[in-house]
């Protein structure tokens, strides 16, 4: 079945996110700055973000069912999230307070839509094994569990140990980047991730530090076989890495690479983009659809997503997303 005949016919998969919340502050400039310049900006925007909100809303967008655990402060920017999760149709359920600052974060975007960003966790780091346990229940009901690095590592495990007993399949997005534990091979953490997703800039991190030539510069499917290998044997059944404007390869233990080209659409603002990839290839596959196809609905979803300034609103929904198809 064609991504386009079943964007009305999907059914609609539980997704839990180990999530974050952050307040996202972006300017566009017509450069990006260098070290001690200061530059105008053409625009500037602030709105509920964060990687794991992005993929809760994403996610929701195109029809799952979406719980989780997303942390704030109780700080004048803990205020905007409850609306923002009731605008995405989100669960209050899903936020936890805890004393001090919300997470925030500020990006650039130049004129041909690159960008750079950084983000300050603030409660986000201060989920642990504890807030995850107390909602072990809701981990374990889900079909597909979803996390990603602005959380620390101690939840992850835990709320990946919840899941894999409970034979749900998890999902890790290891951005922003760093180190699942001091050594890769055995890290708890990769041992219980299902589906690895990956950036260029990720890709070569974790080349480096297993030893591999480095990949980057480069989006054919060869450069990144040594390295799709040897995280193969870390855990993951499947390794999804993205590169820009070359698309997405897939890799799975005794099978060919997949490559799904990038949709030739002009980019205002990438930020996002790869939230919304992983969103949709989540959706795609907790509703059981063929791996290509996860891929090219995941596709779909990022290049949405560059076509609009700021992330929010820009993640989209089936019909946005059938119309790019179409």
């Amino acid at each position: 079945m064609s991504v386009e005949m079943s964007v009305s016919m999907a059914a609609n998969p539980a997704l839990f996110v180990l999530g974050s919340f952050v307040v996202a502050c972006s300017a566009t400039v017509a450069r990006l700055p260098r070290a001690g310049e200061s530059l105008e900006a053409q625009a500037f925007l602030v709105e509920p973000g964060g990687k794991g909100l992005n993929l809760a809303v994403g996610a929701r967008r195109l029809g799952a069912a979406v719980d989780g655990l997303l942390a704030i402060g109780d700080d004048a920017l803990a205020a905007l999230a409850g609306p923002a999760l009731d605008r995405a149709g989100l669960p209050a359920a899903m936020l936890h307070g805890f004393p001090g600052p919300t997470g925030a974060g500020i990006g650039f975007t130049d004129a041909a839509g690159e960008n750079c960003l950084a983000v300050h966790p603030g409660a986000n780091a201060r989920l642990g094994p504890a807030e995850v346990g107390r909602v072990a229940d809701r981990i374990a009901r889900a079909d597909l569990v979803l996390a990603q690095f602005e959380v620390g590592d101690a939840a992850i495990a835990e709320t990946f140990r919840i899941a894999r007993a409970a034979g749900v399949r998890t999902l890790l997005n290891p951005s922003p980047f760093r180190m699942p534990g001091q050594e890769i091979r055995a890290s708890k953490i990769l041992a219980a991730t299902t589906i690895l997703v990956v950036n260029a800039v990720e890709a070569a991190a974790f080349a480096a530090a297993l030893g591999l030539d480095s990949p980057e510069g480069r989006t054919e499917p060869d450069a990144f076989g040594a390295l799709a290998e040897a995280l193969l044997a870390c855990g993951p059944a499947l390794v999804v890495v993205t590169v820009g404007a070359g698309g997405a390869l897939a890799f799975q233990a005794g099978h060919p690479a997949l490559v799904q080209p990038a949709f030739p659409v002009a980019a205002v603002d990438t930020l996002g983009a790869g939230d919304a990839f992983t969103a949709g290839l989540a959706v795609g596959l907790a509703e059981g659809r063929p791996l290509a196809e996860s891929l090219r609905l995941a596709a779909a979803c990022g290049a949405c997503v560059v076509c609009r300034k700021g992330v929010f609103d820009a993640l989209p929904d089936r019909d946005a997303v059938a119309a790019l198809l179409a």
